[in-house]
């Protein structure tokens, strides 16, 4: 009908299903966007965390030569430092935490904008913090165990 009664084509036919797809398509580029962005700081973060604990199995070599020297196995040291690194990554994960359940709230004080936090993604959040501890704490972990107890001794 309208292009019956209008010569020139004047107007301009909405059909909301196809806004609400343009929409959902946004919004699953913009999801993809912020897993890369999330993925890209967690390998950051881990190789931080590898760094810091290479960086401590090179400066406690004597420890570690005299912990040989007293019978610690391989297994002793590789927990060790696996220890050291997941509660290393696990003070990043609780103030991440703590500091992901508290600016939703500030948020919503100051701006009045609603925000949601699930009791799921502080779980979540921190548990993957812990298991970035535990990936990126192998290699340094696995070097400290395999040192030559003699070598380690001597080390200065």
């Amino acid at each position: 009908l309208l292009k019956k009664y209008h010569k020139q084509e004047d107007y301009a036919v909405v059909v909301p299903r196809e806004l609400l797809r343009q929409a959902e398509r946004t919004q699953a580029m913009f999801n993809v966007l912020l897993v890369v962005i999330a993925g890209i700081s967690l390998l950051v973060g881990g190789i931080g965390i590898m760094n810091i604990m290479l960086a401590s199995v090179t400066e406690r070599t004597p420890e570690i030569g005299i912990r040989w020297a007293l019978g610690a196995k391989k297994r002793d040291i590789i927990t060790q430092f696996l220890i050291e690194a997941v509660i290393l990554s696990a003070v990043g994960g609780v103030i991440g935490v703590v500091l992901g359940i508290a600016i939703p709230f500030v948020i919503s004080a100051f701006w009045g904008m609603t925000t949601i936090v699930t009791p799921v993604a502080p779980l979540l959040a921190f548990s993957i913090s812990a298991l970035i501890g535990v990936v990126f704490g192998i290699y340094p972990s696995m070097r400290a165990a395999d040192m030559d107890p003699v070598e380690a001794l001597r080390h200065e």
